[in-house]
C-alpha cells in the first residue's frame, strides 16, 4: 500500500471519528458556554426543566431514528400526535372513561397503526417515504379535527395527569418515562436481529436483499415502531397540557428530525443510532434553554436552530447526498 493511500484512509478515519465525537464535544461546549454567561444555567431546578424539556423530543426522535436509519424520512409526526392524543380524550371522555392508564395502550396502538399505514403504503405502492408520511400527516390532522370537531377535550383523569405532575427521585414522571423509551429502543437497535437488519438495510438495500433480509418488511415494522414511539409521545404531551385536540403536535416535526440529524444518524441511512439521538435531543434542549436565559428573541432562536440542522446535515451527509430520499 501506498503512502498516500495509508495517508488518505487515515484521514478519512480521522474525519469519521471526528463526525462520531462531534455532538457530544458540541453539548459539553454548550454547556460551559452557556454556564459560563448565565450561572443559572448550572442550577439543578434549570437541569430539571431541561431534561424535563427534553422527554418529548427524546421519545419522537427515538421514532423517527429507525425510519432515518433504514434511508427513509418520517414527517408525518404531528399528524400522528394529533390522532393518538384524540383517541386518548376521547376514550377517557366516554363510556371507557374508568380505563385509566389503561387507555394509554390505545393511544399507542393508534400512532402504530398510523405507522403501519406509512409503511405499507411506502412499501406497497413504492411511494417515496417522504411523499407517503406527507400525506398521512395532513390526513391525521383532518381525522383529528373530525372527530372532535374542531374542539378540544379536557383530560382529568388523575393516573393520566400524573405522568407530568408527579415527581420520583426529584424528577417528573416524563423524564423517567424517556428514559426508559430510550432503553427499549436500545436494546432493540443493539441487541436484535431487527436492529442489525435495519443498519443493513439503510447502509446498502440491494444488498441486504441479496444476503436473505426481507427488506420491505423491516421497513414496515420500521414505521409501526416509529408510529408507536409517536403515540407515547402523545400520550405524555396530552398528560402534559391536560387536553386533547388537533394542535397538540404542533412544531413538533422540526425539532424531532432536527435532533436525530444533529446528534450524528445520517440522513443516507445505515449510520447514527438511539443514543446518538439522545446527544442531539440534549443539544437542542440545552440551546434553546440557553436562549431563553439570555434573553434571546423567539425569532432569533428559530433562526439559530435552522443554521443549526443546515450545518448537522452537511457534515452528517458525506458525499452521500443523492441517497437522501429512499
Amino acid at each position: 500500500m501506498s503512502l498516500a493511500t495509508t495517508s488518505a484512509n487515515h484521514g478519512e478515519r480521522l474525519r469519521s471519528r471526528l463526525r462520531k465525537t462531534a455532538p457530544l464535544l458540541v453539548l459539553v461546549g454548550l454547556c460551559i458556554l452557556i454556564g459560563v454567561t448565565s450561572p443559572n444555567f448550572l442550577s439543578l431546578p434549570n437541569g430539571i426543566r431541561v431534561l424535563t424539556a427534553a422527554s418529548i423530543p427524546m421519545v419522537l426522535a427515538l421514532g423517527a431514528t429507525f425510519v432515518i436509519l433504514v434511508g427513509g424520512i418520517d414527517l408525518s409526526v404531528e399528524g400522528n400526535i394529533a390522532l393518538s392524543a384524540i383517541v386518548l380524550s376521547l376514550v377517557l371522555s366516554g363510556p371507557l372513561g374508568t380505563l385509566g392508564l389503561w387507555a394509554v395502550p390505545l393511544a399507542i396502538l393508534a400512532g402504530a397503526a398510523m405507522g403501519a399505514a406509512n409503511g405499507a403504503a411506502h412499501v406497497g405502492l413504492r411511494i417515496p417515504s417522504f411523499m407517503v408520511t406527507l400525506g398521512t400527516w395532513f390526513v391525521g390532522l383532518g381525522l383529528g379535527t373530525v372527530l372532535l370537531g374542531g374542539g378540544t377535550i379536557r383530560i382529568v383523569e388523575p393516573s393520566i395527569r400524573a405522568l407530568s405532575l408527579t415527581r420520583f427521585v426529584g424528577l417528573p414522571l416524563l423524564v423517567w418515562i424517556a428514559a426508559a423509551a430510550l432503553l427499549v429502543a436500545w436494546v432493540l437497535q443493539a441487541r436484535t436481529r431487527f436492529g442489525r437488519h435495519v443498519y443493513a438495510v439503510g447502509g446498502a438495500e440491494d444488498l441486504a436483499a441479496l444476503s436473505g433480509i426481507r427488506v420491505g418488511r423491516i421497513k414496515v415494522l420500521v414505521f409501526i415502531l416509529a408510529g408507536a414511539f409517536y403515540g407515547l409521545a402523545a400520550v405524555m404531551s396530552a398528560a402534559q397540557i391536560g387536553q386533547g385536540n388537533a394542535a397538540v403536535g404542533d412544531g413538533r416535526l422540526f425539532t424531532t428530525i432536527t435532533a436525530v440529524v444533529v446528534g450524528g444518524t445520517s440522513l443516507a441511512g445505515g449510520d447514527g443510532g438511539v443514543i446518538e439521538t439522545a446527544i442531539g435531543v440534549l443539544i437542542v434542549a440545552v440551546l434553546a434553554n440557553g436562549m431563553i436565559l439570555l434573553g434571546i428573541p423567539p425569532y432569533v432562536q428559530q433562526a439559530v436552530q435552522g443554521l443549526m440542522i443546515i450545518a448537522a446535515v452537511a457534515i452528517s451527509i458525506d458525499h452521500r447526498l443523492f441517497r437522501i430520499v429512499k
